[in-house]
Order: structure tokens, then C-alpha cells, then sequence
């Protein structure tokens, strides 16, 4: 039987896990200062979800990196009230409206 080096059964495991090309990567991030209250708070929250702090602080971080920030969720509004103001004849409706159906 062969044998394999640590590095290289992490390495075919990180493959098997993520596919060819996505290393895995993870960093530590600390953040310091955090006043008592919202450590306590952000500790209760954890603890409701049966979660460690790490945990549920990870799982928030990530839920916070898919949502688009305040300035693209203005942006988007934005864009959408500038195209929201054009209007239609009965007609163009009727006729989009029948473009679909077909």
C-alpha cells in the first residue's frame, strides 16, 4: 500500500471537497474592542442556536458578504425608479403582454 505525506492527503481532500483549481483558503480575523455588552449579546445569540461564537460569528460574516452593500442597494433603487417612470401606450402593453404568450 502506499503512503502519503500529510500535505498531500490534505491537498486530495481539498480536491475531492472543492474540485480542481479552488484552493482552500481560510483566514483568521480578530477583532478587537468589542465592548462587553455586545460580546455578551452576540454570546446569547450563539447560544440560542446552539452554536459556538465562532461558529455563528462565521455563519453572520458570510450571510453579510452575499448581501449587496447599502451604496449597490441604493444604486439598484436608483436604477430601477429611472425605468420605473417610463410609461406605456395601452397598445406597446398589449403588445409585450401578447409577445409573451407566444
Amino acid at each position: 500500500m502506499r503512503k502519503y505525506h500529510v500535505s498531500q492527503l490534505r491537498f486530495l481532500l481539498a480536491f475531492c471537497m472543492h474540485g480542481p483549481y479552488r484552493p482552500v483558503m481560510s483566514v483568521q480575523i480578530t477583532v478587537r474592542n468589542v465592548p462587553n455588552n455586545v460580546r455578551d449579546e452576540l454570546a446569547a445569540r450563539a447560544a440560542r442556536r446552539g452554536q459556538s461564537m465562532q461558529e455563528f460569528l462565521r455563519q453572520q460574516l458570510e450571510v453579510m458578504a452575499t448581501r449587496p452593500s447599502t451604496e449597490e442597494l441604493l444604486e439598484r433603487i436608483r436604477l430601477r425608479k429611472a425605468g420605473a417612470n417610463k410609461t406605456l401606450s395601452a397598445s406597446d402593453l398589449l403588445a409585450a403582454r401578447d409577445a409573451d404568450r407566444r
